[in-house]
């Protein structure tokens, strides 16, 4: 009798136990409606599909996306959300779902390394507004992503933690700074990431691993706790696999807050956009040639654009010339502003830097007060400049990026991040998808227009899902 329940159960463990881990990789890969529906109906447990991510992770050192695993806390997390579940009390909207935070956001208990060398007494004592946000609502923070180092860069090279390889396309550069958040997500080690953007560091990591980038209106989710690259360009961000997904990590995450001086206080919460589809203003931006982008960016745009007409219907196109704001000075002044800022934030913790880093922030310790004033002078004026654009067009069509991804370890284009710049700098919102061979399609709205992005975003996506990713 107990060899035949030993065949029983061993019939049982291949027949269902093969399925039941391959449902749970599957939801790994999942977007969040689809995550949050299984564990709501007792189809998997937080603390399983913790363990699937864990194991994920585990099997896929190679790919350098974490810099600290924080297993014990996500297990206890995981546990927590399930004993929650189990006892029919309230739950949270990310409850139990697995989530991966970049290493310039605090997270109590874990240390903070911006892509530097770890030190000690690094560990966060407090949680940063983004992460006591996520763990309100339940989410399991499984650990700490990693990042260009100093979050400057734009590939995802880090000379202290390895550089961060491309789940999406092996061989390409993973997109910087938030490197390791995308191929996080790509690689299913986690069912969505937290990144920060500050010229584009969401949007071109999410776009070259074949995901979803949101860069919000600056000011709407809070920065502190955050390591700073550029407080007046800082924005959290979001890398997931369906823009619905974003939508849902953004009303969790947004809100005034008190501790952060660049907030915004809304009198009104989020509400659904009031625009009409077939009257959408729609602007393209012109001479995309003239601005550098390459050849296969220009095809893959107008094959996006053409593709998603009958979602735009008569919408009124507004051609732009975006030459007129000098985009490249811009970037450039941003880029002065950031070393001077990272200087003066991260202290000796930068002698432990690479060659390049020192190298880059050298440069600002040659600058005068003058010029950084100048440089800031000049971001005003972009802001301005860029602002009036949408007196005639309710959002923007643009490529995310200016060329296909690098190759690794090959240097990294200094054109890049333009094409993203022009929303960062501006602090507008801005929403990257998914094209083929690791292009995107990047909109963007004026300030406070992040549901209008979202909506139409989500729409574009359902049409170019098919060609996407």
């Amino acid at each position: 009798m107990r060899w035949l329940q030993r065949r029983v159960a061993a019939a049982l463990y291949s027949s269902a136990g093969r399925p039941m881990n391959d449902a749970i990789d599957a939801l790994r890969n999942a977007d969040l409606p689809r995550v949050l529906r299984a564990l709501a109906l007792g189809e998997t447990t937080s603390q399983a599909l913790t363990e699937a991510c864990l194991a994920a992770i585990a099997r896929d050192a190679h790919l350098n996306a974490w810099i600290h695993v924080d297993a014990d806390g996500a297990r206890a997390a995981a546990r927590a959300s399930d004993a929650r579940r189990a006892a029919g009390g309230a739950i949270g909207r990310l409850d139990g779902v697995p989530l991966a935070l970049n290493d310039n956001f605090d997270a109590e208990g874990m240390p903070t390394s911006q892509g530097l060398p770890l030190r000690d007494g690094l560990i966060a004592f407090d949680d940063s507004a983004v992460a006591a946000r996520l763990r309100g609502a339940g989410a399991v923070l499984l650990g700490k992503t990693n990042m260009d180092e100093a979050a400057l860069g734009t590939s995802g090279r880090n000379p202290h933690y390895g550089d961060v390889g491309n789940p999406h396309l092996p061989g390409c550069a993973s997109g910087g700074s938030s490197s390791g958040a995308a191929a996080a997500v790509a690689a299913g080690h986690a069912i969505a990431a937290v990144g920060s953007d500050t010229v584009g560091s969401v949007r071109l990591p999410a776009t070259f691993c074949g995901l979803v980038g949101l860069k919000p209106t600056f000011g709407e989710i809070s920065c502190r706790g955050m390591a700073p690259a550029l407080r007046r360009l800082d924005c959290p961000g979001t890398i997931t696999r369906s823009v619905a997904d974003a939508a849902l990590l953004l009303k969790v995450m947004a809100g005034y807050d008190p501790g952060d001086p660049y907030t915004r206080a809304r009198r009104v919460p989020f509400a659904t956009p009031d625009w009409e589809p077939g009257r959408l203003k729609v602007g393209l931006v012109s001479g995309l040639r003239g601005l550098g982008a390459s050849p296969q960016v220009v095809d893959a745009f107008r094959a996006a654009v053409e593709r998603a007409g009958p979602v735009l219907g008569q919408a009124r196109e507004a051609t732009l010339d975006m030459n007129a704001l000098d985009i490249s000075t811009s970037r450039h002044a941003a880029l002065l502003l950031m070393e001077a800022e990272i200087l003066a934030a991260q202290g000796q913790a930068l002698a432990e830097g690479s060659e390049r880093l020192r190298g880059l922030l050298a440069y600002a310790e040659t600058r005068t007060a003058a010029d950084y004033v100048r440089a800031d002078r000049r971001l005003d004026e972009h802001v301005v400049e860029f602002r009036a654009r949408f007196a005639d067009i309710d959002v923007l069509l643009l490529p995310v990026a200016p060329g296909a991804p690098p190759a690794a370890g090959d240097d990294e284009p200094g054109n890049l991040a333009d094409f993203t710049a022009l929303a960062s700098l501006a602090g507008c919102p801005a929403l990257s998808l998914p094209l083929p061979g690791g292009l995107g399609l990047q909109l963007v709205g004026p300030r406070g227009s992040d549901l209008r992005l979202i909506e139409l975003g989500e729409i574009l996506q359902a049409v170019l899902g098919a060609e996407a990713g």
